[in-house]
């Protein structure tokens, strides 16, 4: 295997734990416009897709979708600074990289206002290079089209890149692009629900990352 040199990051559930809030700001958008509510699970089982395919489900027109979307990140911009943190040793481990010469981005199904606030937060805005957001692209993850527009932009080698995520999604995304893929298990979701994706590594923790990058 070629050394890697590009390091592609999910950005909720693998950098910073935004899961209680993601799931706080569902529940306040349904209750605010008088729809049942669903569980959790229903919920989880989206994260890493884009907001809007999430809540088209719950949505009776485009109309009431949009109205769905604004309610949802009002709620979680405003709460948005009190529920986010960074995983322990994420700062530290992206800092490193960067500082050793990787290249660094974050491929996400966040709008680009949130994925800048939640970086900027957690200290991280100057240290990841390119960040490759659900404006930026036609077909959101699981398809390819994020992970290889972030490459692109780095100029980054398929087989020298690695996109480290927690949700089957952001695995299947990275392995249609022809990336290895890292399931990062300190996220929400358990190693056999993983698994379908077949990830190239299994990280426990944030640090088993580090052997992989040559940190």
């Amino acid at each position: 295997m070629p050394p890697i040199n590009a390091v592609l990051f999910d950005l909720d559930g693998t950098l910073i734990d935004s899961i209680e809030l993601i799931l706080a700001s569902y529940r306040h958008t349904l209750v605010a416009h008088g729809r049942q509510p669903l569980p959790d699970s229903e919920w989880m089982r989206g994260v890493g897709t884009p907001l809007r395919v999430q809540l088209a489900q719950c949505a009776e027109s485009p109309q009431d979708l949009q109205a769905l979307v604004e309610t949802y990140r009002d709620y979680n911009l405003a709460n948005h600074d009190r529920m986010i943190t960074a995983y322990p040793g994420v700062v530290e481990l992206v800092r490193t990289a960067r500082s050793m010469g990787l290249r660094t981005g974050v491929v996400t199904s966040k709008n680009r206002e949130g994925t800048s606030r939640g970086l900027r937060l957690v200290g991280l805005e100057y240290f990841i290079e390119v960040q490759v957001c659900a404006d930026d692209v036609t077909h959101p993850k699981p398809h390819p089209e994020p992970v290889l527009q972030a490459m692109t932009r780095l100029g980054a080698d398929p087989a020298s890149t690695i996109f480290v995520g927690d949700s089957v999604h952001d695995l299947y995304s990275g392995r249609q692009a022809g990336v290895l893929t890292g399931a990062a298990l300190w996220g929400p979701f358990r190693r056999e629900e993983l698994e379908p994706a077949a990830p190239d590594h299994w990280l426990g923790k944030v640090q088993d990352l580090r052997p992989l990058l040559g940190l």
